[in-house]
């Protein structure tokens, strides 16, 4: 079987030989091309077209458009017009592709607007767009093969441009599954704790779904109503904002799912609209709706083409439920948007098709309407917002830079190389002369100037924010320190030496605190340099009697944590297990060691063979794994209202600049709160001029732990703090 023929068989035999050449003149052009996994590059351009063909259904002349731009974009001598007659709307929308991807970010500064109309401009065939973006998601569900600055580049294009422009074309598959592969890069913890939590629930979901369809079988059924039933569950990424928004943990969100009925009949939109009001008044007739929450998109369909009916209803136990009513029609418009009705079978006008290409273009060239309020209204799920506490900037060749809020040129010149950032004098901000602390914004185009003569100043330390930057400035400032250190170390031993004396850490932590010497090399610098006379040394010594000052360092051991334990309390339903600080007699369980579990955590409970059951965070890195393999072996567990007096073992890892008071700033916040420290293991990181710290916490519960990392992570000389 031909090769296009496999690929896309739901064309007409005119639409597969328009695909069929422009496939065969892609293959040649991209021959040798391979992506970043070793696979033939073609492999791109295929699963672009599988995109717009299947998920869409965009016609053959799209499909043939996207194999002729890939071809043309490596080979722009290639001329698409010889051979087969593609015809003027292929040759426009090949035009239209090849001129926004000669875009590069440094031209537009990451500026969305200006970016969408660009894509606009470029677009006299709206169907252009819609193929862009069939580009992007295949480039989001292959980020792996991406190297790790390109790959933060892709994320960071498509949520600032690609998803917003996906919402507003009403393409909402696309611009779910981006976000939530964005969302997957972004927070990983986040998107595997909620993903768990759904795929823990989803037996919940079917279960509410059957009860709720059981007393209305028999009412449609007399109606002469044929209908699909399915859940339509919320994205993680979705959950995650309104959890964000709405400050609630995941079981807060109380629209999670969706039960919806796909009604079958003919596309007549009378015929269709008296359907869906017939389920309406079944649906309400049966559970008790509440009317605040009514949306009616079928009388007033959004701009985008969206028609549905979406009421929430209260069942006999107290549960909101969120139901949707719309036809098959309707459903498939909902799903891929009206770009879907350029489908192979021929549709080609018609006037709402042509209503919505108007509105299409009126908002992404007019922005400025939809932010006062033209068609917002339309819009109920909030568009991604960029990142607040990073920027992202280029250098002149177009690499991407990652930079803390805030950042200035220094930064940058820092971030490109320690040695240039020390040399730094200043900068050009997209062509313009600056000064080293000129403040970088999101899409600047940096490059950097540098004198041999220039050195650091303790002034730099005023203004710059990111790490790097202030371990390498204050790096080379403790240079003369260090050596004078150095000396004032070696006299200070020589003397001792002929005194017959000895400073041993102890007396040398007394006598720093007692001269206010924060660390050591400042103390030996100050004896180097004469600020300490060293007779004051001998005479603290001397003063000794008999050795050291003792002080009382004896300090409670903290209690032996208790192995919580569980119990099914009097009422509880048989499949919850419910974990305490009691006795547990007959049931035995242990806390995972690959996430420590600590109380208040989100848990689920895992069947071992050997070890009873263990209790896992929901944010589990096994978790996914443990579900999908063994879902019969699952336990749900939950924490008692009461927490009686049990601790839990927790490791937390730490990457701070190098600089010595941090450790005591560790000690400082954890000691502050109910927690104490089991284990402390640090090491340097010579490459990032860091420390790498982990350490190990005794904690009573989830809310003490979260106190303890939020402050630690305030701390000055921290960069990052992450729970293992």
């Amino acid at each position: 079987m031909d090769r296009t023929e496999e690929l896309f068989p739901n064309y007409d035999g005119k639409g597969k030989d328009l695909i069929r050449q422009a496939y065969d003149i892609a293959e040649k052009a991209l021959e040798g091309q391979t992506r970043g996994n070793g696979k033939p590059f073609m492999e791109h351009p295929v699963n672009v077209a599988k995109i717009a063909a299947d998920e869409i259904g965009l016609p053959a002349e799209c499909i043939a458009a996207v194999f002729l731009h890939e071809a043309q974009r490596f080979h722009p001598e290639t001329d698409i017009m010889t051979g087969a007659d593609f015809g003027k709307d292929v040759k426009t929308m090949v035009d239209g592709l090849n001129k926004i991807a000669t875009i590069k970010p440094k031209d537009t500064r990451l500026e969305a607007e200006n970016y969408k109309r660009l894509i606009v401009s470029y677009s006299r065939d709206p169907r252009v767009t819609v193929l862009k973006l069939a580009d992007r998601l295949e480039v989001m569900r292959s980020l792996d093969i991406f190297p790790k600055l390109s790959r933060e580049r892709k994320i960071l294009e498509s949520l600032m441009l690609y998803i917003p422009l996906a919402h507003q074309l009403g393409l909402y598959n696309m611009k779910s599954e981006m976000e939530d592969i964005y969302f997957r890069y972004a927070e990983p913890e986040q998107y595997r704790a909620i993903t768990n939590k759904l795929k823990s629930t989803e037996g919940d979901r079917q279960k509410l779904m059957t009860q709720f369809i059981e007393p209305l079988k028999n009412k449609l059924s007399e109606e002469g109503i044929s209908y699909k039933l399915k859940i339509r569950t919320k994205t993680a990424y979705s959950i995650w904002r309104k959890m964000q928004k709405q400050k609630v943990p995941f079981e807060g969100v109380y629209d999670v799912f969706a039960i919806r009925f796909i009604i079958d009949c003919e596309p007549d939109r009378e015929k269709e609209h008296a359907l869906c009001w017939k389920v309406f008044s079944r649906v309400t007739e049966e559970y008790e709706p509440d009317t605040s929450r009514l949306r009616d998109w079928i009388s007033n369909p959004k701009p985008n083409g969206y028609e549905s009916l979406h009421i929430t209803v209260k069942n006999k136990d107290n549960v909101y439920l969120e139901v949707q009513i719309r036809t098959k029609r309707m459903d498939e418009t909902a799903e891929n948007g009206l770009a879907s009705h350029w489908s192979y079978k021929g549709i080609k006008h018609e006037a709402a098709l042509d209503k919505w290409l108007t509105s299409v273009r009126h908002i992404l060239e007019h922005p400025e309407d939809v932010t006062h309020g033209g068609t917002s209204g339309y819009y109920e799920d909030d568009l991604p917002s960029p990142p607040e506490k990073e920027i992202f900037v280029f250098t002149p060749s177009g690499e991407l830079r990652k930079l803390a809020a805030g950042a200035t040129v220094l930064d940058f010149a820092f971030d490109i190389h320690s040695n240039l950032g020390i040399r730094c004098t200043g900068g050009k901000i997209n062509g313009k002369a600056v000064p080293i602390k000129e403040k970088l914004h999101t899409g600047d185009v940096v490059e950097i100037m540098s004198g041999k003569n220039q050195k650091p100043s303790a002034d730099w330390l005023n203004f710059v924010v990111t790490s790097k930057a202030r371990t390498k400035i204050r790096q080379k400032l403790s240079e003369a320190e260090f050596q004078k250190a150095a000396e004032g170390k070696e006299l200070l031993e020589r003397r001792l030496k002929n005194w017959k004396l000895e400073l041993d850490d102890e007396d040398l932590a007394v006598l720093m605190k007692k001269m206010q010497y924060k660390n050591v090399n400042a103390f030996y610098a100050a004896v180097g340099d004469g600020r300490i006379d060293i007779a004051e040394i001998k005479n603290f010594l001397d003063s000794k009697e008999g050795g050291r000052p003792v002080e009382d360092t004896a300090a409670r051991q903290p209690d032996k944590p208790q192995q919580p334990s569980a119990r099914k309390p009097e009422g509880a339903s048989d499949d919850i297990l419910i974990i305490d600080a009691r006795n547990l007699k007959s049931l035995d369980y242990k806390m995972a060691k690959c996430c420590n579990p600590v109380f208040g955590d989100d848990v689920f409970g895992f069947v071992s063979i050997k070890d009873g059951i263990k209790i896992h965070r929901m944010s589990c890195t096994n978790a996914a794994r443990l579900m999908e393999k063994y879902p019969y072996r699952i336990q749900k567990v939950k924490w008692s209202d009461s927490q009686g007096n049990s601790s839990f073992q927790v490791a937390l890892k730490i990457v701070a600049a190098h600089e010595s008071s941090v450790i005591n700033e560790i000690f400082d916040t954890v000691n502050s709160f109910k927690a104490s420290i089991r284990n402390f293991n640090v090491t340097d990181n010579d490459r990032n001029g860091t420390y790498d710290i982990q350490i190990r916490l005794s904690v009573p519960n989830n809310l003490e732990l979260d106190k303890v990392i939020s402050q630690i992570r305030v701390r000055k000389n921290i960069i990052k703090v992450s729970r293992l």
